[in-house]
């Protein structure tokens, strides 16, 4: 499988960490390159941030339109009828590469999944079931998509997780962000959880979090 493409931000010294951030339905690797700055992260910190690109394909709620989509959306029940083969194929394009951040020299033990909304998903599903251990997992305005199907790999049991919502979220209601992540504790993740006042988005008190 080759490598998704991607866009890349290299840290002023040689990479010791690493960030994958999937981006949302309809949006690309684009979306999110602006916040690595707004992080206020250390100049001497060593991070490399990868921001895959979806590929395009129809999506069924927005009448079959072509759009950058990780999976196809079924119904507006978004929790529940997406399509998991592939949601799965996604999620094996991110584990490779995390496996090109190990390749490349870094450990995985330094390297955190990201993903917001649709990527979010994605996100959950390939750091649970990556086959070595991670520094941990960030989720935004997202869902447990596969909750009733994943297969976790125990060398990620008890993976540190953050999981951040908009309490007016119109496009993925809170209470399913907070069923993900109560999801989490049940199978014995260190999961957190954090509400903002915002609605299917991400504001700055929520990256100054992210940051910390």
């Amino acid at each position: 499988m080759p490598l998704l493409p991607h866009i890349e931000i290299e840290p002023q010294s040689p990479a010791d960490a690493s960030v994958i951030w999937l981006h949302g339905l309809g949006a690309d690797g684009r979306d999110f390159e602006p916040i690595v700055p707004e992080l206020g992260l250390p100049t001497d910190a060593a991070i490399r941030f990868i921001f895959p690109h979806a590929p395009a394909i129809p999506v069924t709620i927005n009448a079959g339109y072509v759009m950058p989509a990780w999976y196809d959306i079924l119904d507006i029940s978004i929790d529940r009828k997406v399509d998991l083969p592939q949601l799965m194929n996604s999620a094996d394009a991110i584990s490779k590469l995390i496996d090109r951040e190990v390749e490349r020299g870094v450990d995985s033990t330094r390297v955190v999944v990201a993903g917001f909304s649709q990527g979010g998903a994605v996100a959950i599903q390939a750091a649970l079931t990556y086959p070595r251990r991670l520094a941990g997992l960030l989720g935004l305005s997202t869902y447990f998509a596969t909750a009733e199907s994943i297969q976790p790999d125990p060398v990620n049991a008890g993976l540190p997780v953050k999981i951040c919502h908009g309490s007016a979220d119109p496009m993925v209601p809170e209470p399913t962000g907070r069923k993900g992540y109560e999801k989490l504790l049940e199978m014995g993740y260190d999961a957190e959880y954090q509400t903002y006042p915002i609605e299917h988005s991400v504001c700055m008190e929520e990256i100054a979090d992210i940051a910390v």
